[in-house]
């Protein structure tokens, strides 16, 4: 573990367990079946496992949370771990990664997770919050999920530095697309360093 288990324990609570064994699936089949490269099951915890948990700061209390382009699980799987009330759709649309979410899922005995192969773009399904990490630019995000977002909802798309550019790249295309409001939040304070950058678009 590449953090504290103390860190990891404040994170994921009663979930730490299942946590632990979601890793070591990711180290080792996550990486044999390229979901993950090599180099990162030596920071799985610092860079996957705790910055996809604190997403669960800017998600409903309950609901439904769909993971678009889900791959190996992230954020979707920690978010569920540490949100048992939270319903949690995994979308990914290649069979190699959807197979081994499901494997995943049953796995770690998630009641709540279910995995659905499909793209976002040809989904008619919506979901109170949608997330995504590291599967495209806003201004390809924007269209495939907003969508998809129940009234009132929002999308929470993870970013990094870039955040703040691409909302700027983005912007004509956000007010032509329903959203009511964007910014850049930052989870996870005092938990991960440094905090996890998340653009939050809400819908109407």
């Amino acid at each position: 573990m590449d953090v504290s288990r103390e860190t990891a324990a404040l994170v994921f609570g009663a979930a730490l367990g299942q946590a632990e064994r979601y890793a070591e699936l990711l180290a080792t089949e996550g990486v044999t079946r390229g979901l993950l490269g090599p180099r990162e099951a030596d920071r799985l915890w610092s860079r996957h496992l705790l910055n996809s948990a604190v997403v669960a700061e800017g998600c409903p209390a309950d609901g439904l949370v769909a993971d678009i382009g889900s791959g190996a699980g992230l954020p979707g799987i920690p978010v569920a771990l540490v949100r048992p009330t939270l319903r949690v759709r995994l979308v990914e649309p290649l069979l190699r990664r959807a197979t081994f979410l499901a494997e995943v899922v049953a796995d770690l005995g998630l009641a709540n997770v279910e995995v659905v192969r499909a793209r976002a773009e040809e989904s008619r399904w919506t979901a109170d919050a949608i997330t995504a990490r590291a599967v495209a630019p806003l201004a390809r995000l924007v269209p495939w999920c907003l969508p998809l977002v129940a009234p009132g909802g929002s999308l929470l798309a993870v970013k990094g530095d870039r955040a703040e550019a691409e909302l700027a790249e983005a912007d004509g295309l956000l007010r032509r697309s329903g959203a009511v409001s964007w910014a850049v939040e930052e989870y996870g304070r005092g938990l991960v360093e440094p905090p996890v950058r998340v653009v939050r678009i809400r819908v109407r």
